[in-house]
């Protein structure tokens, strides 16, 4: 596994994102693991995160598009700090932007915060984690009806490797045949296991059987096939 990769792993893990237990989703599903972006609370943690991001994206995307669209609400900061870290990385000067809940009807008006969305414009999503692409239902038709928009792709931190809302397949793989556009994250599941299981770190084992049974378990009912 690549360097950077054991490196995101362990920073999910020092920032207490990544957490194992039992949690209910957003999905509804029960699940032994669970990443939350929104404990990434300090300046140097979304600094780091955003670095982590635009490597990603200018890995996969490489750098010709003009948008990062982070949906509302944790989608917000990821966006600022990847835009962030764009400029100063590859010195391209991306627009952030992000949706409001609810449309606002005086001063900077409408249901988008930060650039507006123009016809022709290339836009890349990004989320913190994917778990059955409802989501992008919801953000994929706001996007729509602002302008005449491209959207090259979208990029996760997590992919959790589970099935999405409509097939046995990747929620990822769901998405990019559904709406035309890849789907990547920046770690899967499956490196997060193989790096964490049965290795101390921070003084503590953070998969041990008990939790890699859970996880196993957990896959043989909603795994992507």
């Amino acid at each position: 596994m690549e360097q950077y990769k054991q490196e995101f792993i362990e920073f999910m893990v020092d920032c207490e994102v990544l957490k194992f237990g039992d949690f209910t989703l957003k999905s509804g599903r029960k699940s032994p693991f669970f990443m939350n972006a929104g404990a990434y609370v300090t300046g140097a943690q979304l600094e780091k995160l955003g670095e982590y991001y635009a490597k990603a994206i200018h890995e996969h995307y490489g750098t010709d598009f003009d948008v990062l669209f982070g949906p509302a609400y944790k989608g917000i900061p990821l966006s600022v700090a990847t835009t962030i870290a764009f400029s100063k990385l590859y010195g391209r000067e991306i627009r952030y932007c992000s949706n409001r809940k609810e449309i606002k009807d005086h001063g900077d008006t409408g249901i988008l915060l930060g650039s507006k969305l123009k016809d022709g414009d290339k836009v890349v999503i990004i989320e913190d984690v994917t778990t059955s692409g409802k989501s992008i239902q919801e953000t994929f038709p706001i996007l729509k009806e602002q302008a005449d928009v491209e959207i090259i792709g979208l990029m996760v931190s997590l992919n959790r490797m589970e099935r999405g809302l409509e097939t046995e397949k990747s929620a990822l793989e769901e998405i990019r045949e559904k709406y035309g556009f890849p789907a990547n994250a920046i770690v899967c599941m499956a490196e997060v296991v193989e790096h964490l299981y049965g290795r101390p770190y921070g003084g503590r084992v953070i998969i041990d059987d008990k939790i890699k049974s859970e996880i196993d378990h957990y896959y043989e009912k909603y795994g992507a096939r």
